[in-house]
């Protein structure tokens, strides 16, 4: 050997592409592609943020007090077991590091979320992934998957890039015959949609190898600050703030998060917004022949016949300003993931949309 050598595994990781933001030569950008609130952020977090920039010299709050006093005081949980990270991305591979490693097995779906499987090839897990039935969770898939060597679950729910969510009853199940010292990571990043469901809160509640995970990146805008959380038993909680570096968040992100979470109109207004938005979008392109499962997030994952017309439209999509995400490296390579924008970016991705199927063949 001639120069240093990673940890094996480590050179088998293909780096993560997130969404385009721009195309050479198209100046009206409609960016669908990173599933961001096409509001923004709050105002209130706009000024909290803008506030906080006379104390940059001062380093962040260690333990995120102000934080998880705010979630918890709005989703009803003990401030003790809540853990904040620099995006839930950060959450999950801290859950790598402590409970995942060398002959550890790690179960995801086909359609989930990539960095599970990036985060757990990092800490030298084995990879298990199980099949999905039409893009919707199997339960009984990753039930058979389970040996004494698993050691991890993870599931996103609603799922992304599908959107589809996995039922109270189902969860429940998977939860009662999974052996108590697998770790189920229940990944909530889009449960901000789901109006009046917990995003697995009574799970975690109720049993001991439970970790509901939330992020403050799509609802509440916050993308560009970083900020996640995590909600789990306290020993777990424990074991997590043992690897977490005493600043992952800046002084800034908590200062904005802490005024977002407390924003709860914001909150509503958006909700009804995208989801009127969503089945608007969901029906008009129905009706052009493009179908896509009842997504319970803020995109929907549109079906094209092939491969090749998916990427073609994207193509089009592109050449109009129009960034959408391919999907083929979550095995869904005759789909397109489409942010759901307002009423006026949903009127001009159908205009696109049927721009091109009147001109393929």
């Amino acid at each position: 050997m001639t120069q240093p050598q990673p940890q094996p595994g480590i050179l088998d990781i293909q780096l993560y592409v997130g969404g385009k933001s721009s195309v050479q030569g198209v100046r009206d950008i409609l960016k669908l592609s990173s599933n961001e609130n096409p509001n923004g952020p709050p105002a209130s977090a706009q000024q909290a943020l803008a506030e906080a920039a006379s104390t940059l010299h001062r380093y962040p709050s260690s333990d995120h007090s102000g934080l998880r006093a705010a979630l918890a005081e709005l989703h009803g949980l003990e401030a003790q077991r809540i853990i904040c990270g620099c995006g839930s991305d950060e959450l999950i591979s801290f859950l790598c590091q402590a409970y995942a490693g060398p002959e550890v097995e790690v179960i995801h779906t086909e359609h989930g979320f990539l960095m599970y499987r990036l985060y757990a090839m990092a800490a030298g897990a084995r990879l298990v992934c199980v099949p999905e039935a039409e893009r919707h969770v199997d339960v009984e898939a990753i039930l058979s998957a389970i040996t004494p060597r698993t050691g991890m679950i993870f599931i996103a729910n609603p799922g992304n890039p599908t959107g589809t969510k996995i039922s109270d009853e189902d969860l429940a199940e998977l939860i009662a015959k999974t052996p108590k010292t697998v770790v189920i990571v229940l990944d909530g990043a889009y449960a901000d949609y789901v109006e009046g469901w917990d995003g697995g809160a009574r799970f975690v509640e109720a049993h001991d190898n439970v970790v509901m995970l939330r992020t403050l990146s799509k609802m509440y805008g916050l993308g560009g600050l970083r900020v996640g959380w995590g909600y789990g038993p306290q020993h777990i909680i424990d074991v997590l703030n043992r690897v977490r570096g005493p600043f992952n968040i800046s002084a800034p992100a908590l200062a904005a998060g802490e005024a977002a979470v407390r924003d709860h109109d914001f909150v509503i207004q958006h909700r009804a917004q995208n989801n009127a938005a969503r089945a608007y979008l969901a029906e008009e392109l129905a009706a052009l022949g493009v179908a896509s499962d009842p997504s319970d997030a803020n995109f929907l994952l549109a079906r094209f016949a092939s491969q090749e017309q998916a990427e073609a439209c994207d193509d089009h999509l592109q050449s109009l300003g129009i960034l959408v995400r391919r999907v083929g490296s979550y095995g869904l390579p005759e789909c397109l993931r489409i942010t759901v924008p307002d009423m006026a970016g949903c009127a001009r991705v159908l205009q696109a949309v049927r721009s091109f199927l009147e001109k393929t063949p």
